[in-house]
């Protein structure tokens, strides 16, 4: 039986359970409950601290897990990201009060706090920056103010609570993270394939959307230049004479303009629905 582990609490927790039950994964009905077997599909699912997953993963007590990109590479563990999940993006940066410092360079001699000393510390090593990481778990945004430290590196989303702390983000972005999905050496090859192959299905289905829509003969290939799916649009004759039906998966982002842009061309009866699971 395969071992994964999902996240318990946190900004990931419910979307990688989200994403699971979209993939056909029995999950947790009670925030309390630690495990949660599922028997038809032949995986059993720990809950466990997003910052611990890499570690039991990356031990070889557990075969796979969802966590976040920081908290993987934070962790030095021999786990692998397997797959990237488009959800829990964030950006990692650095913060100061203004005139403290304006790139990596002005960081040599400073007192940098941060929850993620693992990699911070990698970064800085990587450019020759001689600085003292100062680990400290939770909001970091206060370490300056009670002169812990004078930088702190945190993740940033809006900017938001650091500029309440009186606080700017400067130079390059440290870490772009979101959920991933990571593996460990030596883990049933098979059963792994198809959860892999289960989550990219949810993710393919999330980024597409089906189209339908009736067009002349004559200007199928007008229409299918707009359409092209990712293998090739259905095609199937209409009893209307002189006119045909199409079906092709089609990015949701773009789903709107390629309607005006079919109606424009003549296309007729155009319809879009979701696409709730598919294998590629």
């Amino acid at each position: 039986m395969l071992k994964i582990a999902v996240p318990n609490k946190g900004a990931l927790s419910e979307s990688a359970s989200t994403m699971l039950r979209e993939a056909g994964y029995a999950q947790r009905s009670d925030s309390k409950q630690l495990t949660k077997i599922d028997p038809d599909n032949g995986v059993e699912f720990f809950y466990l601290r997003p910052r611990d997953i890499a570690l039991y993963v990356g031990e070889g007590t557990l075969d796979a897990g969802i966590t976040g990109r920081d908290l993987l590479l934070d962790s030095h563990a021999t786990a692998n990201e397997a797959l990237q999940l488009g959800f829990g993006r964030s950006k990692f940066r650095f913060a100061a009060r203004p005139g403290t410092a304006e790139s990596v360079d002005d960081l040599a001699g400073k007192r940098i706090a941060t929850s993620y000393d693992g990699v911070v510390a990698r970064y800085l090593a990587e450019r020759g920056i001689d600085a003292t990481v100062v680990r400290l778990d939770g909001a970091v945004e206060t370490s300056i103010q009670l002169g812990v430290a004078d930088v702190i590196a945190d993740v940033v989303e809006t900017g938001s609570t650091l500029r309440n702390a009186g606080l700017e983000v400067f130079g390059d972005i440290i870490l772009e993270s979101e959920g991933v999905m990571i593996t460990r050496e030596g883990a049933d090859a098979g059963a792994l394939e198809v959860f892999t192959r289960r989550l990219q299905g949810v993710l393919v289905a999330r980024a597409y959307v089906m189209m339908d829509y009736d067009i002349r003969a004559e200007k199928v290939e007008q229409a299918i230049a707009l359409t092209p799916g990712i293998e090739s649009p259905t095609v199937s004759p209409l009893h209307r004479e002189g006119w045909v039906a199409v079906r092709s998966m089609v990015l949701r982002a773009t789903a709107q303009r390629v309607m005006d842009e079919l109606f424009a061309l003549g296309a007729r009866a155009i319809l879009t629905t979701d696409i709730h699971a598919c294998r590629l």
